[in-house]
């Protein structure tokens, strides 16, 4: 699968720098998420522009990869109204969005997005 990283405002005043962060809150399964949150991606200092290749890649994109079920992956975008240094976390699994935006006083999302997804040859779940 692959994702677009253009984005298109009607008014660029939304934003001066933002954070991005994608995660995975049904890792390993999504009916038993031990490893809640699974980070994949964690961009900050993206700056006023349509196109999210700008900006600090702290942790590198890590594709979807669900190995069982059907998984929901969120895309959330927070403003950043100042530069700082964000450390990456340690490990990717068991990551915590809510304890990410308080460490570093976020703020409330300015968007979220996200999609479903399930291994290719995977069976089960709801069907349409």
């Amino acid at each position: 699968m692959r994702l677009s990283t253009s984005f298109d405002p009607q008014s660029k005043d939304w934003m001066e720098a933002s954070q991005k962060v994608m995660v995975d809150p049904d890792a390993p399964s999504p009916s038993n998420p031990t490893k809640r949150e699974h980070l994949h991606w964690l961009v900050t200092d993206i700056p006023e522009t349509t196109n999210a290749r700008f900006g600090n890649e702290i942790v590198c994109y890590e594709s979807p990869q669900p190995t069982a079920g059907i998984h929901r992956f969120v895309f959330v975008l927070f403003r950043q109204s100042v530069r700082q240094t964000v450390y990456a976390p340690g490990w990717r699994q068991n990551f915590n969005t809510r304890d990410f935006l308080q460490l570093y006083n976020l703020g409330d999302p300015v968007a979220a997005l996200f999609f479903n997804c399930q291994r290719e040859n995977g069976c089960g779940g709801r069907r349409y």
